[in-house]
């Protein structure tokens, strides 16, 4: 599995820079144009043309299985063009980092999933789940940005995709099929970030974790001997070595995790080093 990714990250690195540009800028327009139109008519003859219907998808209207994330409203017309301001901003920062290929297939796969899912157990496609994969994907890559939680309140984006992420899961407490839906609905996220989900958690609560577990398996500390010159004797025999390689992007390093592997990045200007999930995964630095 881990070399099935590296050569899924590899391939997508190669190709970067194939597929739609700006994808999430037409996703966005057009979501608009839809939601204008329909405000517009009376009849909203264009949503329910453009929405997921089963029925309709089996006898025939095949474009509705790409069409249904044009039909996203969240209520009044401001509120709507606001949150695709937002979703069209959190989705050009990503495909900055991973270039247009992989962000295409990351959306398109998060579409593919809920149509597999809703046709057949017979559900509803709604764009807010798909949505809400951008938030969580934008914190992941970005875990200290601030994000206006409720559009006023200012809060990080790890605490916000933390929230997101622990409230959608609450769902799978649910009745067979519907305790699938949550995961179904954010599955684009974990196959494109899989370990990364991690980077959620801050970094000192992940170290103090590794501490306290490592302190679970030795709770003896070994004494250092006692030193005649200083007349001093230590209680900590643990003395870590200095780390040789660390990540420019998580700042993990070769002494937090022995297993991890590390490159040099050729296109950014200077010496940067990355982790094995950052190597193809990240902006490169050019100044």
């Amino acid at each position: 599995m881990k070399n099935l990714r590296r050569k899924f990250d590899r391939f997508c690195f190669r190709n970067r820079d194939k597929g739609i540009p700006n994808l999430m800028a037409w996703v966005a327009i057009l979501t608009a144009v839809v939601y204008l139109i329909d405000s517009a008519d009376p009849s909203h003859a264009l949503y329910y043309s453009l929405m997921f219907d089963r029925s309709a998808i089996l006898r025939g209207q095949v474009w509705r299985l790409i069409t249904w994330p044009l039909t996203y409203s969240n209520g009044q017309l401001f509120m709507t063009l606001f949150a695709l301001m937002c979703y069209w901003s959190f989705g050009r920062s990503i495909e900055r980092v991973w270039g247009p290929l992989r962000f295409n297939l990351f959306y398109l796969s998060g579409v593919v999933l809920m149509d597999i899912y809703c046709l057949i157990f017979d559900g509803y496609a709604t764009a807010h789940y798909l949505n809400l994969s951008l938030v969580v994907s934008f914190a992941t890559l970005f875990p200290d940005t601030h994000i206006l939680f409720m559009y006023i309140i200012p809060i990080k984006a790890w605490v916000l995709a933390l929230f997101y992420l622990v409230t959608t899961l609450i769902g799978c407490i649910a009745p067979f099929p519907d305790c699938l839906f949550p995961l179904i609905a954010f599955g684009n996220y974990f196959l494109f970030f899989g370990k990364e989900v991690k980077r959620l958690i801050p970094v000192s609560w992940q170290l103090n974790a590794r501490r306290a577990a490592r302190k679970a398996k030795n709770p003896r500390s070994k004494t250092i001997p006692f030193n005649n010159a200083t007349g001093y004797q230590a209680t900590h025999a643990t003395v870590r070595a200095p780390y040789t390689h660390k990540c420019t992007v998580c700042g993990r390093t070769d002494v937090d995790d022995p297993e991890l592997e590390f490159r040099y990045c050729s296109r950014c200007k200077g010496y940067y080093c990355y982790c094995s999930e950052h190597i193809s995964n990240h902006a490169h630095i050019t100044e």
